[in-house]
């Protein structure tokens, strides 16, 4: 789950065709509702930096590109409906499992497992790479939009457009040591039982329970069943889940150190680039970590081309809730 600024809280996708525009997804003719679908089929693989990374794809290989990138406690299930809806409109849809994520593997065992933000977006641009994909639009929420900010906002020569979720997610670890009142700090609580010894055990010996408890807590409205759970709970049987999203949220409150070969990348995002792609920012009305303002909080980070739209009665897993709505914010960002 992401963090976003406490500050602001308390005041609170083309394949070397960047120019091409996105045809509108069939979902525009023919409404999406959550569900629809349960399974993207045979996943691929390709080793990119330290990874073997697990990805689905649809859509044209040709296709006009867009990567969908998932939060945490989720995984490429949030997009099972809206990769469709995009396929069927002409787009070349990627949607990786994160490190520590399903069907992505480290390739070594001596590999650092690092999840601080900066590591999570160089995947991501190494993932394009492997592809040999120049450029591409990238959409996301949670710990997926956090990824696709710092892209668009460190790379943007590599990002066609940008749709994120709950808007501007980078993280500034030195603001991240003011308190919030009360009631957010509240909203966070995992956040501190993992910074504890007791916490990792509980994370480890809990995963399933506790990912349902957050599912429920986030999306209040979201009445899933327990066979789309299962689809998504299996990704956290993977090795490393559990290393890295301790070390995600214990380097966010700096409790541990990342990478110090990162420490450049950090100290630009620490002073909040802007975004200057062409950017639509979307949020869940009952998401417990909205900011207050219908995106006034954040407005100012995204000085491009830019439009906002609040969801009443979605919650955190917006594309899973809502995967109409996330369709076409994919195709709308591309026209502004």
């Amino acid at each position: 789950m992401r963090t976003i600024d406490r500050r602001t809280f308390s005041k609170i996708f083309t394949a070397g065709t960047a120019g091409a525009a996105l045809p509108s997804p069939s979902a525009a003719s023919t409404p999406l509702g959550p569900g629809t679908r349960t399974s993207f089929g045979k996943l691929r693989h390709i080793n990119a930096g330290v990874l073997d990374i697990g990805y689905a794809q649809v859509g044209p290989a040709d296709g006009p590109v867009v990567l969908l990138l998932h939060g945490w406690p989720y995984d490429i299930h949030s997009y099972v409906d809206v990769a469709p809806a995009l396929a069927g409109g002409g787009h070349r849809v990627i949607v990786p499992y994160l490190r520590g994520h399903g069907a992505t593997r480290f390739l070594s065992r001596s590999t650092f497992r690092n999840a601080q933000q900066a590591v999570i977006a160089l995947d991501i641009l190494a993932l394009m790479d492997a592809l040999r994909i120049e450029k591409a639009v990238l959409a996301g929420f949670d710990w997926g939009a956090r990824t696709g900010d710092i892209v668009a906002a460190l790379w943007p020569e590599r990002c066609k457009a940008l749709v994120s979720v709950s808007g501007y997610l980078i993280t500034d670890r030195e603001r991240n040591k003011a308190p919030l009142p009360p009631q957010a700090e509240w909203a966070w609580w995992y956040q501190y039982y993992f910074a504890t010894e007791r916490g990792e055990l509980g994370l480890a010996r809990y995963k399933h329970d506790f990912a349902r408890l957050i599912w429920k807590n986030v999306s209040p409205t979201w009445h899933f069943d327990d066979a789309t759970f299962e689809r998504t709970a299996a990704a956290f049987d993977n090795p490393d889940w559990v290393p890295i999203v301790i070390h995600n949220y214990r380097w966010r409150l700096g409790l541990a150190d990342g990478d110090p070969k990162l420490d450049h990348l950090e100290d630009r995002l620490a002073e909040s680039p802007a975004i200057t792609v062409p950017t639509v920012t979307l949020d869940g009305e009952l998401d417990p970590f909205t900011p207050p303002g219908a995106g006034a909080a954040y407005r100012s980070r995204f000085t491009g081309p830019y439009t906002h739209r609040t969801l009443k009665g979605i919650g955190h897993n917006l594309p899973q809730e809502a995967p109409q709505a996330m369709a076409e914010a994919v195709t709308d960002a591309t026209r502004l």
